[in-house]
This record gives C-alpha cells, structure tokens and sequence, in this order.
C-alpha cells in the first residue's frame, strides 16, 4: 500500500522558546557547598530543604530576597563524602510529613563503603530541626566501589519509597550486578515504610514484580538493568517515574520505569549493544524512550529533572527537564507515550547541573557545583507591532512533522480571545479550517487528522497553516 508523508510549516514568525523561557538564580543571598538536591516540605509552609553533598540540609523560606537559611539536619559525622559520587545524595519527604515529621535520606555511610536509607524525625519543639536522635535505618545496601552509588529516592503516587541504586561502580558492571536480581544494586526498589515485616523496619508491597519467587531474588526490586539512575521522579499528572540513567562510555538515556521491567544495562548501553558490542539477545529488554551521545551537541554525565506542571510558565507545561552535569546543557523532551519523543535544546547554561527540584507550588529549580540554586521563569513575549497589528499570541511547530496520518498544534495564548487556525496549500488554496473559536488564555493543542474540510485524505505535500487571534491579521 502507498503511503503519504505530509510536512507542514509554520505562516508566522514567533519568539524563540528561549527569549521566553529565562533561568534566573532563585536564592542570590545563598550560597552552598556541593548542593544537589532540593526538596520542599509540602507542609503549607513554603519551605526549601536544600541537601548538600558533605551532609548538611539546609532549610529556609522561599523568598528570593532571604538572607540566610539554617541548618535543618547535619549528619557530617555520619557521611562519607570524600570520593565524587558518595555523600549526603537525596531526601524524601514523607507523603503525610505535616502529620507524622518523618523525612528519609540516602547516604554514603562513613564506615563499611554501604549506602544507607534512614528515617528521620523533626524536632518537636523546633520545626527548622531535625533531631539526630531519631535516626531509624530503613535499608543498607553494601557498596563494592566507590562509584555508581545511584542516590535519589522518592514517594509515588501509591505511597511507597522508591529508591534509585547504582550497578556498584567501577566500569561495565563487572559483576552483573544490573542483570542479577539476588542483588539490590543496579535496580529500582520499592518499599512500604508505614510498615514492617520480618524484622525490617519496611514491609514488601503485595504487588512488587519477585513477590513469591522461589528463586532467591530480592522482593524489594521494582525493576532492573540500571546503570546509574542518579536522578528520578514522578509526573504528577500521569504518575510515570521518569529516570535519567548515566551511561558507559557513549550514550545517556531517559526512561520511564514500569514494573517489572528490564531496562538493559549490562547487555545495552541506550539503543544500542553494550556487553557483547554486537549482536546481543534484546529479548525482554525495554529501551529508553530517549538518548544523546557523547560528543559535540551531548555531554557524558544525563542529570535527570522533572515532568513540569507549574503554573507559571504555560509553554513548559508537560515537558520533561533535564540537563548534562558535564556540558551544563538544558533540554526539554516531550512524550506522550504514543508518539516518537521530540527534545529541544533550552540553553547552554555552562552550569555543573546536579539535580532539580520542585518547590510547594511546583514550580521548577535546579541546583549547581557553582553552590548556586536557579529557577525556571516565564517572560510572556511582550506585545508587538507587525503589519499594523498587535501579536499577543505564541505559535509552536506541529509534532510530529513530517506526519502519518495526524499531527498536533500547539499554541499559546496571552489572553481570552477568538482564535482561528486554518490549513492552506502550496498555491495558498485554503484546505480547512481547523479552529474557530473563543480559547482562553494558556496553552491550548489542535489535532489535524491529515483531511480537507469534507473529510478526504490529503495527498502527500508541503501545507501550512495560519493563525488569527484577537484583532484580525
């Protein structure tokens, strides 16, 4: 069967995504040491809890113009953090924190190379303080190298702990730890923690995908074949735990974790065959959903960030964030599960980019080796003057494109106002009109199925389309 390939251009010219989106420092008066994770209570106190890689959170109100932030917890003492990728690595509030006060940690135990996840309690007197004393080990996870210590952690929609765990260091996961499910590293792991069972201070949730097996493998596992998932977190709109898992020598990848699935590390480094180089059995594997290289336009270290559902910045919405800690680089994917993922390239931000957070309103941050902490603005093109008329709108490229047999527009708009988007061809003939309506203000999508107004498909060919809002064009 013949089939058609469409490719269709935008008939007007619109700001850079860039000129709209600005990355500003968040905190100017602060500075730390070695930040790499940022993390809000969620208690209706819109608080920051800044982690710090030497041990020390700190916690202060989330006011640009704040002077000083005070230490919240400080387990120096207890964290090895001389080797790169060991420290104080990540925080979880609990989900019920303004009940209960419980937070949890993931770090580098000084004693023993392990990895240690632990409970603590703030201070009843003092809610800017944790106290020590009430330290709860949850899980330790021996560590047979000093890298690949993984280090995120977090709460999913069902209420679990997620914890993210490195394939033990060195290089090529010389053990296969990844592949073997007797083993707790290169894995993602799921834990009940408002439970316990066995002597464990967690519980096993009844569905976790090893639950029963007769096998001797661990029944915390929730998936497998990571290499080093540094940085995770939740979509709070479609509940998918988005990974970004730092590569071997050549290629970095996202991934959307599921249960019960096998993300390839040994055998596959991205796409492509790792251990052998050629010809590996891809049977079982789930693939990322996107990767970059090693080289001119990549980096060499993928720090993973959020799916963001602000408020504030319309054109981010649903997009994923994330950066290369080694180029400093900033992308925005999008995927929506159906659809090849489409990555755009945000800035070239010259940032050692550790992590991302979200504060109580879920607006986006990052954290940066400069000790610095930024955040995600929105700056609304401003309203122009173009052939008499004011544009106050922002027209994206359709995705995809070129397409088979539908694509999507989206477009922004300033304010309430009638919209009409219409199709034309090469010769300027109008093919239909898709839109015609009154839109709201924020970011909208239109769906093109590829047909002209009676319904017939279109033949293979270059179009364009058109968009009025407001005052007439």
């Amino acid at each position: 069967m013949r089939t058609r390939t469409i490719v269709v251009c935008l008939f007007i010219l619109v700001p850079a995504l860039d000129a709209q989106i600005q990355l500003q420092p968040a905190f100017p008066n602060l500075s730390f040491t070695r930040p790499l994770d940022l993390q809000a209570p969620r208690d209706g106190t819109n608080r920051i809890a800044l982690v710090t890689q030497p041990g020390v959170i700190y916690i202060f109100p989330n006011i640009p113009s704040v002077t000083s932030a005070k230490v919240f917890l400080d387990i120096q003492d207890s964290v090895y953090s001389v080797d790169n990728e060991q420290g104080l690595l990540g925080l979880a509030f609990h989900p019920r924190f303004s009940e209960n006060h419980h937070l949890f940690v993931n770090y580098t135990a000084k004693t023993n190379a392990r990895t240690m996840i632990a409970r603590y309690t703030v201070s009843g007197t003092n809610p800017d303080s944790v106290d020590k004393n009430t330290r709860l080990v949850i899980l330790e996870i021996n560590q047979p190298y000093s890298n690949h210590n993984g280090g995120g952690l977090a709460f999913g929609p069902d209420g679990y702990l997620y914890i993210g765990t490195g394939d033990g260091g060195s290089g090529g996961d010389p053990d296969n730890r990844a592949q073997n499910n007797a083993d707790l590293l290169g894995k993602f792991l799921r834990l009940n923690i408002d439970s316990s069972h066995a002597g464990k201070n967690y519980a096993i949730p009844p569905d976790n995908p090893l639950v029963g097996n007769t096998t001797g493998y661990r029944e915390e596992i929730f998936a497998w074949g990571l290499r080093n998932p540094w940085r995770f977190s939740f979509d709070s709109v479609t509940g998918w735990l988005w990974a970004a898992d730092v590569g071997q020598s050549a290629w970095e990848e996202i991934d959307i974790i599921e249960k019960g699935k096998n993300y390839g590390w040994r055998i596959m480094e991205g796409f492509r065959c790792y251990n052998p180089p050629t010809g590996c059995d891809q049977t079982g594997l789930t693939l990322p959903v996107w990767e970059y290289g090693h080289n001119a336009t990549g980096g060499f270290s993928v720090t993973g960030g959020y799916v963001y559902r602000g408020s504030v910045i319309p054109a981010l919405q649903g997009k994923y964030v994330y950066a290369d800690f080694g180029s400093g680089r900033i992308w925005f994917l999008s995927y929506d599960g159906t659809n090849p993922a489409s990555n755009e390239l945000f800035k070239e931000s010259g940032l050692g980019i550790s992590s991302f957070g979200l504060d109580e309103s879920g607006e986006l941050y990052l954290t940066a080796f400069d000790g610095k902490v930024y955040k995600f603005v929105w700056q609304p093109p401003t309203t122009v003057q173009e052939n008499s008329f004011e544009q106050s709108f922002l027209l994206r490229q359709n995705f995809p494109n070129p397409f088979n047999p539908g694509t999507t527009i989206e477009f922004l708009l300033l304010a309430t106002q009638h919209t009409t988007i219409m199709v034309y061809d090469v010769s300027g003939k109008e093919i239909l009109t898709l839109a015609d309506e009154e839109f709201s203000g924020g970011v909208h999508k239109v769906h093109w199925d590829g047909r002209d107004m009676s319904g017939k498909a279109l033949p293979s060919g270059l179009y364009f389309y058109l968009l009025k809002a407001g005052a007439r064009l």
